[in-house]
């Protein structure tokens, strides 16, 4: 879903700047995630909610994916190449239609690897759109070639537990083992990441979802060497109205009225994304724990555990099941647990004064977008690696943890974080002065002005434009 937002919101800032572009975006029946299909056809059936020079187009829902797969890299792969057919056709009905405007370029997600062939069987220039950071990408791009050189097993039982660092180029400081990506230390998903880290030998260039401000040491990364590619950073790209959709539901209009009277930068906010929930109930407990013994007002998103991968979780109905014995009515004056929260609008309101995040990217460049310091607790995917750039190479986050995960197959967790470290945690990043809430301050700013004529991103955005027009003409 991350992917998909950000995805559309880039498709309008083009359209936005330049009159002369119109976009067409294809849409992949996701075989996990039933709500990214639904979000795609109700996008698709309400033409006023997309502009006129936008158009969605659904690819065909029949993937096969009752068939038998070894292990989820291989539904992966097979599902992308089941995609490259539906791909071509469409292409080629755009391309035959005598009222299509000119195909000029050829965008597709980083995950998206097998598909970058099809532009080229069309004459036209590809490029990778990336929803995560640019020092994410430099650690893609590098992590084989690094690891191929120093013979380093990433898929070995103990290489997390290892102690080893590396140098990446896109870092400052040398990368631990404890937090690579979750999936490039399991052997099954090798040959799909090292499609991922050699997808800049296959496209003109590279659009992130990044600040060139936030990331300069890691956007400068891919100038000159043997990776020297363009790399556009042209965010933050981010879906700030997403909140007004149904706002009233789960009592959000109550919770909403309890923020208006709490004085500004006082609660605390902890929300985990669509996906991030707790299967442990003990973890739950040390939570609340934390909360209750720091005395920080808190907003806290709490969701039940989904019954498989192909659910990202309900709202949890048994709070008084799971949190300490009176802990709701102990903590009724100073915090509120929910189950949905519509995170751009609780970091946007003035109440807020910290986020304790599973460091998400989107949720990063929001949380930096409307001032918020982060605490880190990440889960999966890329969130750890994003977690260490937040503590230690920014400087703009506390760390809770920097290595906690969930297996992406089985949910399971490595370890439960005490109490005690939670609020610590919580206590440093709700200090009423510290210099990473000046920092993000600083950036919110930034942020604001990078996609504002004459901003950073704007012109990026621009650049990217004009090569795709330099390539057509040339």
């Amino acid at each position: 879903m991350g992917h998909l937002v950000s995805t559309i919101e880039f498709a309008k800032l083009l359209i936005n700047h330049d009159h002369r572009l119109s976009v067409t975006l294809l849409i992949m029946d996701s075989p996990l995630d039933p709500t990214v299909n639904a979000y795609a056809r109700s996008l698709a059936s309400s033409p006023n909610s997309i502009p006129t020079r936008l158009h969605l187009t659904l690819l065909p829902n029949n993937f096969p994916s009752h068939q038998s797969h070894p292990n989820m890299a291989s539904l992966f792969d097979a599902f992308f190449q089941y995609q490259i057919p539906l791909i071509t056709d469409a292409i080629s009905s755009l391309n035959s239609d005598p009222d299509s405007p000119r195909l000029v370029g050829f965008v597709a997600d980083m995950f998206c690897v097998p598909v970058f062939d099809v532009a080229r069987e069309f004459g036209l220039p590809a490029f990778a759109y990336l929803a995560s950071g640019a020092a994410f990408l430099g650690f893609l791009v590098h992590l084989y070639a690094l690891m191929d050189l120093h013979h380093v097993d990433t898929t070995a039982f103990n290489f997390k537990d290892s102690g080893m660092e590396f140098a990446f180029p896109g870092f400052v400081n040398r990368v631990p083992a404890k937090v690579f990506p979750h999936l490039a230390m399991e052997k099954e998903w090798d040959s799909f990441y090292r499609k991922h880290a050699s997808v800049h030998k296959k496209v003109k260039g590279i659009i992130v979802n990044t600040i060139e401000e936030l990331e300069l040491h890691a956007v400068r990364s891919f100038s000159g060497g043997e990776t020297s590619i363009p790399v556009y950073p042209v965010g933050p790209i981010l879906n700030l109205k997403s909140f007004s959709s149904d706002p009233a539901q789960q009592g959000w209009d109550d919770v909403n009225k309890w923020l208006d009277d709490q004085p500004p930068s006082s609660v605390l906010f902890l929300c985990f994304g669509s996906s991030g929930y707790f299967d442990q109930a003990s973890q739950v407990r040390e939570i609340a724990c934390a909360l209750e013994n720091s005395g920080v007002r808190f907003l806290w998103s709490l969701r039940d555990p989904p019954p498989s991968m192909k659910s990202l979780g309900s709202y949890n109905s048994n709070l008084r099941e799971v949190l300490p014995e009176g802990f709701l009515a102990r903590t009724a004056e100073i915090g509120r647990v929910i189950g949905w929260a519509p995170q751009a609008q609780v970091l946007a309101h003035q109440a807020i004064g910290g986020f304790v995040s599973h460091c998400g990217w989107n949720s990063i460049l929001e949380s930096i977008y409307f001032g918020v310091p982060i605490a880190t607790w990440p889960f999966t995917a890329e969130q750890q690696i994003n977690a260490f750039q937040l503590v230690h190479e920014l400087k703009i986050g506390v760390e809770i943890s920097v290595d906690y995960r969930t297996g992406f197959s089985n949910g399971s967790k490595t370890e439960v974080l005490s109490a005690e470290r939670i609020e610590k945690g919580i206590k440093e990043l709700m200090a009423k002065e510290n210099e990473i809430r000046k920092k993000v301050k600083d950036l919110s700013v930034i942020s604001r002005r990078a996609l504002a004529d004459g901003g950073s991103s704007y012109s990026y955005v621009g650049r990217f434009i004009d090569d795709i027009m330099n390539f057509v003409s040339s």
